[in-house]
Protein backbone atom coordinates (compact mmCIF):
# COMPACT_ATOMS: atom_id res chain seq x y z
CA UNK A 1 0.00 0.00 0.00
CA UNK A 2 1.66 3.40 -0.73
CA UNK A 3 2.60 5.72 1.69
CA UNK A 4 0.72 8.90 1.73
CA UNK A 5 2.53 12.09 0.72
CA UNK A 6 4.28 13.65 3.38
CA UNK A 7 3.39 17.39 3.49
CA UNK A 8 5.97 20.12 1.68
CA UNK A 9 8.30 22.04 3.79
CA UNK A 10 6.34 25.15 2.68
CA UNK A 11 3.24 24.14 3.08
CA UNK A 12 4.19 23.95 7.32
CA UNK A 13 5.69 26.85 7.45
CA UNK A 14 2.69 29.37 7.88
CA UNK A 15 1.88 27.24 10.78
CA UNK A 16 5.27 27.17 12.40
CA UNK A 17 5.38 31.10 12.07
CA UNK A 18 1.73 31.40 13.72
CA UNK A 19 2.99 29.21 16.54
CA UNK A 20 6.66 30.86 16.71
CA UNK A 21 4.73 34.62 16.97
CA UNK A 22 2.34 33.37 19.50
CA UNK A 23 4.70 32.33 21.47
CA UNK A 24 6.78 35.48 21.40
CA UNK A 25 3.41 37.12 22.11
CA UNK A 26 2.65 35.06 25.18
CA UNK A 27 6.45 35.85 26.76
CA UNK A 28 5.94 38.93 29.31
CA UNK A 29 8.02 41.72 28.81
CA UNK A 30 7.93 44.70 30.93
CA UNK A 31 6.29 47.73 29.66
CA UNK A 32 7.83 50.62 28.49
CA UNK A 33 6.56 52.81 31.42
CA UNK A 34 8.92 50.39 33.80
CA UNK A 35 11.87 52.03 33.01
CA UNK A 36 9.99 55.32 32.57
CA UNK A 37 11.95 58.64 34.40
CA UNK A 38 10.63 59.76 37.63
CA UNK A 39 9.41 63.13 37.47
CA UNK A 40 9.03 64.91 40.83
CA UNK A 41 6.88 68.45 41.39
CA UNK A 42 9.59 71.49 41.29
CA UNK A 43 10.75 73.82 43.27
CA UNK A 44 7.92 76.48 44.17
CA UNK A 45 4.98 73.98 43.54
CA UNK A 46 2.66 73.10 46.85
CA UNK A 47 3.26 69.67 48.14
CA UNK A 48 0.15 67.20 48.13
CA UNK A 49 -2.93 67.54 49.87
CA UNK A 50 -3.36 64.26 51.49
CA UNK A 51 -4.24 62.75 54.90
CA UNK A 52 -1.98 60.58 56.63
CA UNK A 53 -3.45 57.58 58.67
CA UNK A 54 -1.19 58.20 62.10
CA UNK A 55 -1.12 56.53 65.46
CA UNK A 56 -0.98 59.18 68.07
CA UNK A 57 -0.14 58.19 72.17
CA UNK A 58 -2.97 58.32 74.42
CA UNK A 59 -3.84 58.74 78.11
CA UNK A 60 -4.69 54.80 78.62
CA UNK A 61 -2.31 53.13 80.79
CA UNK A 62 -2.18 49.49 78.21
CA UNK A 63 0.16 47.85 75.90
CA UNK A 64 -0.26 49.26 73.00
CA UNK A 65 -1.48 53.54 74.14
CA UNK A 66 -2.02 54.71 70.67
CA UNK A 67 -5.25 55.22 68.75
CA UNK A 68 -5.91 56.06 65.04
CA UNK A 69 -5.50 59.91 63.85
CA UNK A 70 -5.70 61.76 60.66
CA UNK A 71 -3.10 64.09 60.12
CA UNK A 72 -3.54 66.49 57.02
CA UNK A 73 -1.13 67.84 54.79
CA UNK A 74 -2.36 71.40 55.92
CA UNK A 75 -1.58 70.40 59.80
CA UNK A 76 1.71 69.09 58.83
CA UNK A 77 2.94 72.04 56.97
CA UNK A 78 1.12 75.16 56.63
CA UNK A 79 2.53 78.26 58.58
CA UNK A 80 5.69 75.92 59.12
CA UNK A 81 9.01 75.57 57.66
CA UNK A 82 9.54 71.77 58.29
CA UNK A 83 12.05 69.22 57.02
CA UNK A 84 11.43 65.82 55.21
CA UNK A 85 13.23 63.23 53.89
CA UNK A 86 11.84 60.47 52.36
CA UNK A 87 13.33 56.86 51.65
CA UNK A 88 12.58 53.34 50.06
CA UNK A 89 11.27 51.60 52.89
CA UNK A 90 11.43 50.85 56.93
CA UNK A 91 14.46 48.56 58.48
CA UNK A 92 16.23 48.77 54.31
CA UNK A 93 19.65 48.71 54.81
CA UNK A 94 20.98 52.11 53.95
CA UNK A 95 17.59 53.71 55.49
CA UNK A 96 18.31 51.86 58.91
CA UNK A 97 22.36 52.18 58.79
CA UNK A 98 22.20 56.02 57.48
CA UNK A 99 19.56 57.81 56.57
CA UNK A 100 17.52 58.17 59.60
CA UNK A 101 20.43 57.80 61.98
CA UNK A 102 22.10 61.03 60.21
CA UNK A 103 18.67 62.92 60.54
CA UNK A 104 17.82 61.86 64.40
CA UNK A 105 21.59 62.50 65.23
CA UNK A 106 21.23 65.97 63.21
CA UNK A 107 17.87 67.24 64.53
CA UNK A 108 18.85 69.52 67.23
CA UNK A 109 20.98 71.41 64.69
CA UNK A 110 18.93 71.12 62.07
CA UNK A 111 16.00 73.01 64.19
CA UNK A 112 18.11 75.77 65.84
CA UNK A 113 18.74 77.03 61.87
CA UNK A 114 14.77 77.79 61.86
CA UNK A 115 13.29 74.95 61.12
CA UNK A 116 9.88 73.55 63.40
CA UNK A 117 9.64 69.97 62.74
CA UNK A 118 11.59 67.18 60.91
CA UNK A 119 9.57 64.43 59.36
CA UNK A 120 10.70 60.95 57.72
CA UNK A 121 8.53 59.79 55.16
CA UNK A 122 7.85 55.82 54.09
CA UNK A 123 5.28 54.45 51.94
CA UNK A 124 5.12 52.08 55.05
CA UNK A 125 2.20 51.36 57.46
CA UNK A 126 1.80 53.47 60.98
CA UNK A 127 2.58 49.71 63.02
CA UNK A 128 5.72 49.30 60.95
CA UNK A 129 7.01 52.48 60.94
CA UNK A 130 6.76 52.81 64.93
CA UNK A 131 8.25 49.34 65.12
CA UNK A 132 11.47 50.74 62.95
CA UNK A 133 11.93 53.43 65.43
CA UNK A 134 11.92 51.51 68.23
CA UNK A 135 14.56 48.83 66.70
CA UNK A 136 16.52 52.17 65.89
CA UNK A 137 16.48 53.10 69.35
CA UNK A 138 14.92 56.08 69.06
CA UNK A 139 13.54 58.47 72.17
CA UNK A 140 10.17 57.64 73.04
CA UNK A 141 7.56 60.59 73.59
CA UNK A 142 5.01 59.58 75.90
CA UNK A 143 2.85 62.45 75.53
CA UNK A 144 -0.40 62.01 74.80
CA UNK A 145 -1.19 63.07 71.25
CA UNK A 146 2.25 62.68 69.89
CA UNK A 147 3.27 60.69 66.92
CA UNK A 148 5.24 58.53 69.36
CA UNK A 149 9.17 60.14 69.48
CA UNK A 150 10.96 63.05 70.33
CA UNK A 151 12.79 63.76 67.43
CA UNK A 152 12.62 62.81 64.08
CA UNK A 153 8.90 62.53 63.79
CA UNK A 154 7.88 59.14 61.42
CA UNK A 155 5.51 59.95 59.20
CA UNK A 156 3.55 56.88 57.47
CA UNK A 157 2.39 57.27 53.89
CA UNK A 158 1.02 53.47 53.75
CA UNK A 159 -1.35 54.02 50.62
CA UNK A 160 1.38 56.07 48.94
CA UNK A 161 -1.13 58.98 48.34
CA UNK A 162 1.83 62.26 49.25
CA UNK A 163 4.68 59.82 47.43
CA UNK A 164 2.35 59.93 44.48
CA UNK A 165 1.18 63.34 44.32
CA UNK A 166 5.17 64.41 44.61
CA UNK A 167 6.03 62.45 41.59
CA UNK A 168 8.34 59.94 43.42
CA UNK A 169 6.20 57.05 43.44
CA UNK A 170 8.27 54.15 42.19
CA UNK A 171 9.11 50.36 42.14
CA UNK A 172 11.56 48.13 42.72
CA UNK A 173 9.87 44.94 41.76
CA UNK A 174 12.76 43.12 39.74
CA UNK A 175 15.33 44.11 41.66
CA UNK A 176 14.10 44.03 45.18
CA UNK A 177 10.42 42.33 45.23
CA UNK A 178 9.55 45.74 46.26
CA UNK A 179 5.65 47.16 45.37
CA UNK A 180 5.08 51.10 45.40
CA UNK A 181 7.92 52.81 47.31
CA UNK A 182 9.40 56.46 47.23
CA UNK A 183 12.46 57.60 45.91
CA UNK A 184 14.58 58.44 48.31
CA UNK A 185 15.07 62.46 48.59
CA UNK A 186 14.69 64.98 51.11
CA UNK A 187 13.15 68.44 51.00
CA UNK A 188 12.56 71.79 52.70
CA UNK A 189 8.65 72.90 52.86
CA UNK A 190 8.03 76.52 53.71
CA UNK A 191 4.32 76.94 54.53
CA UNK A 192 3.32 73.99 51.92
CA UNK A 193 5.64 75.29 49.51
CA UNK A 194 8.87 73.07 48.48
CA UNK A 195 11.43 75.72 48.86
CA UNK A 196 14.52 73.17 48.22
CA UNK A 197 14.68 69.46 47.08
CA UNK A 198 17.42 67.01 46.88
CA UNK A 199 16.35 64.22 44.56
CA UNK A 200 18.66 61.69 44.08
CA UNK A 201 20.20 60.96 40.75
CA UNK A 202 19.27 58.50 38.14
CA UNK A 203 15.30 58.13 39.07
CA UNK A 204 13.68 55.38 36.42
CA UNK A 205 11.62 53.25 37.48
CA UNK A 206 13.01 49.15 38.44
CA UNK A 207 16.45 51.12 39.45
CA UNK A 208 18.93 48.68 39.87
CA UNK A 209 21.19 51.55 42.27
CA UNK A 210 19.57 53.31 44.74
CA UNK A 211 21.67 56.17 45.34
CA UNK A 212 22.50 57.96 48.22
CA UNK A 213 24.22 61.31 47.89
CA UNK A 214 22.39 64.49 47.93
CA UNK A 215 19.21 63.33 50.24
CA UNK A 216 21.45 63.15 53.81
CA UNK A 217 21.63 65.07 56.99
CA UNK A 218 24.94 66.84 56.00
CA UNK A 219 23.34 68.07 52.59
CA UNK A 220 20.40 69.31 54.17
CA UNK A 221 22.74 71.24 57.00
CA UNK A 222 24.78 73.06 54.51
CA UNK A 223 22.15 74.54 52.61
CA UNK A 224 20.12 75.77 56.08
CA UNK A 225 23.12 77.43 57.20
CA UNK A 226 23.64 78.74 53.89
CA UNK A 227 20.24 80.32 54.10
CA UNK A 228 20.91 81.34 57.51
CA UNK A 229 23.93 83.18 56.68
CA UNK A 230 22.14 85.11 53.55
CA UNK A 231 19.30 85.84 56.25
CA UNK A 232 21.81 87.40 58.52
CA UNK A 233 23.59 89.28 56.14
CA UNK A 234 20.47 90.95 55.36
CA UNK A 235 19.50 91.90 58.71
CA UNK A 236 23.11 93.45 59.33
CA UNK A 237 22.76 95.39 55.99
CA UNK A 238 19.25 96.94 56.77
CA UNK A 239 20.76 97.40 60.40
CA UNK A 240 23.31 99.67 58.69
CA UNK A 241 20.75 101.66 56.24
CA UNK A 242 18.69 102.19 59.17
CA UNK A 243 20.78 103.59 60.88
CA UNK A 244 22.37 105.84 58.49
CA UNK A 245 18.72 106.95 57.54
CA UNK A 246 18.40 107.72 61.41
CA UNK A 247 21.68 108.99 62.64
CA UNK A 248 23.41 110.93 59.59
CA UNK A 249 20.97 113.93 59.41
CA UNK A 250 21.50 114.50 63.18
CA UNK A 251 25.21 114.22 63.43
CA UNK A 252 25.89 115.66 60.35
CA UNK A 253 28.23 113.12 59.38
CA UNK A 254 27.22 113.33 55.41
CA UNK A 255 26.83 117.30 55.03
CA UNK A 256 30.49 118.23 56.36
CA UNK A 257 33.44 115.98 54.99
CA UNK A 258 37.16 116.52 52.73
CA UNK A 259 34.63 116.81 49.90
CA UNK A 260 32.64 119.65 51.16
CA UNK A 261 35.79 121.91 50.86
CA UNK A 262 36.77 120.91 47.20
CA UNK A 263 35.85 124.00 44.45
CA UNK A 264 34.51 123.62 41.38
CA UNK A 265 34.77 126.03 38.22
Amino acid sequence: MPRAAMPRASSRCPVLLGLLALACLSRPSPSPAAFAAISPISEGSNVPSVTFKTRTRTEEKVENPFDWKDLTSEELFKGKRVVVFALPGAFTPTCSSTHLPGYENKYDEIKALGIDEVYCLSVNDAFVMRQWGLGQGLEEDKTPGSLGFKKVKLLPDGACLFTRGMGMSCVWDSERGFGERSWRYSMVVNDMKVEKLFMEPNAVQNSGPDPFEVSDADTMLAYLKSRWLLVGLLVIAAGIAFYWAEEAPETGCCSEGPWTSVKTG
